[in-house]
């Protein structure tokens, strides 16, 4: 079974974090908070859910593990601030291991430079920003280029869990 990070601190969209995270570990897998302060408490924009962050970002590697989801809100534009989950995230997309993105995640992605070239969706209000990044924007519920899952809102969470678990180890 995989181990995947979830980049995540503050105001992130609610279900966007607990629908594919109920669904990995439903399926077996195991899945780590990674935020900036490890024991620190977020909670979403909608409904206050509380994360804990198991590992700080500074204290981890894409080598630990299998995969990763950026769940959307506004926690990807706070996060890319910081130079630690910016490196993380462009350490990930190198390794050609799976990222799964849905809603606002593309900002990280866009803020690490790994966009250019790729099929990708995203929130609307971020496309034209995943437009000048390089990228190929695509509108649909759902994209898959090589190892990136990008998916565009909450109503797209079916078809971002079902084609991220495919990949999957």
């Amino acid at each position: 079974m995989s181990k995947i990070a979830v980049i995540i601190t503050d105001y992130f969209e609610d279900s966007e974090y607990t629908e594919p995270v109920d669904a990995f570990t439903t399926a077996g897998h195991e899945t780590i908070n990674v935020g900036l302060e490890a024991g620190a408490v977020v909670k979403g924009k909608k409904k206050n859910t509380p994360v804990t962050i198991d590992k700080a970002v500074t204290d981890v590697s894409q080598k630990d593990f299998d995969a990763l989801l950026i769940p959307g809100g506004f926690s990807p534009d706070n996060l890319r601030a910081f130079d630690a989950p910016v490196a993380f995230v462009k350490e990930f997309m190198a390794s050609g291991k799976p990222v799964f993105s849905i809603c606002h995640g593309p900002q990280l992605l866009i803020t690490a430079d790994v966009l250019r070239g790729r099929k990708v969706t995203g929130y609307k209000s971020i496309i034209q920003d995943i437009k000048n990044a390089g990228a190929d924007f695509q509108d649909a519920e759902v994209v898959v280029d090589r190892n990136l899952v990008s998916s565009r809102q909450p109503g797209d969470l079916p078809a971002f869990i079902r084609e991220s678990m495919k990949l999957l180890p």
